[in-house]
């Protein structure tokens, strides 16, 4: 089931015109940045970097470092993140959550329990091929105990396809006796099944588990785990039912409370723009009493509220 994204490729694209456009949008005192946004929100990512080769060809300067040198705050960051490609995006994502001040742990957990295993496979390549280093040996070196363990799972790509009847009541069992059974818990089982079973597998795994014990699934991570590991297991759990509903969610919490964690919602807009926004938007009427738009429009000011709606693509009112 494919999903639906909010940002479709220009259909009369000419990458010269749109690198003038930009151009003529940085040249001279101020910048016109209604322009900026207006042209790049309306141009696939793929678009995107045709038109960076353009300007390097018409120009010899890089679109990026010129947008930096322009632009700045929070919405700077928002066009830079729209610049690059996703798999790259993904992978300096990755490596800024590790490398700098302290792990935020939110984005190793937000990245890899959602992205599909190959996308995991193609990160750890891109990711060693851009610092010669190991992505694994990385976050293990600035993670510990069993937040690491399924981070190291989930690293290796390897979720089953299909549904394996035969375990699906047997699955429910073990981690009913593993957790709410017991006294303390059995953390490995958890890691092991949740980290290793296919979506759909653990979907059928979670209504037996529903019968059996009486509670959600989530119920029970949220009483017997903890930390960062309770995060991770409520991701995994939540991508297995439903991804556009974990974006939902996500985009909700960014902005719900004091303060917006704006790189979280500058993440989540431009990574699902061209995957399914349109079905996060849909899930995200669905769980809060408002819509997508409404939030942002409500939280968030100037050229940076005005890109962010553009990449929304409308209201669900």
């Amino acid at each position: 089931m494919a999903g639906k994204g909010t940002v479709v490729a220009c259909r009369n694209f000419n990458a010269t015109d749109d690198a003038e456009v930009l151009y003529k949008a940085m040249k001279g005192l101020g910048t016109n940045e209604d322009a900026i946004l207006q042209l790049l929100s309306s141009r696939s990512n793929h678009q995107r970097q045709d038109i960076k080769h353009a300007y390097k060809t018409l120009f010899g300067k890089d679109l990026v470092d010129n947008l930096k040198g322009e632009l700045g705050g929070k919405f700077e960051t928002l066009i830079v993140a729209l610049m690059a490609a996703p798999l790259a995006y993904d992978v300096s994502s990755l490596r800024n959550a590790i490398k700098g001040a302290g792990t935020e742990e939110k984005v190793l957990v937000e990245i890899l329990a959602s992205r599909t295993p190959q996308q995991v496979k193609e990160i750890v390549a891109a990711y060693r091929k851009e610092y010669d280093d190991d992505l694994e040996e990385d976050i293990s070196g600035d993670t510990s105990g069993h937040f690491k363990r399924l981070l190291v799972i989930l690293l290796q790509a390897n979720r089953q396809s299909g549904v394996q009847a035969e375990l699906i009541e047997s699955d429910a069992q073990t981690l009913f006796q593993a957790g709410e059974h017991k006294f303390g818990t059995d953390e490995q089982t958890f890691v092991t099944i949740l980290g290793n079973r296919s979506a759909e597998h653990l979907r059928k795994v979670f209504d037996a588990y529903m019968k059996l014990s009486g509670f959600e699934m989530e119920e029970s991570i949220k009483r017997e785990t903890s930390g960062g590991l309770q995060d991770l297991l409520l991701a995994v759990v939540k991508c297995a039912r439903s991804v556009p509903a974990y974006f939902a969610e996500t985009l909700y919490y960014s902005m719900k409370g004091a303060g917006t964690d704006d790189n979280t919602l500058i993440r989540a807009m431009v990574t699902r723009s061209e995957v399914d926004l349109m079905d996060v938007r849909t899930e995200f009427r669905k769980l809060f009493a408002c819509s997508l738009f409404s939030m942002i429009k409500g939280d968030t000011g100037g050229d940076f509220r005005k890109a962010l709606l553009l990449l929304c693509g409308g209201d669900d009112a």
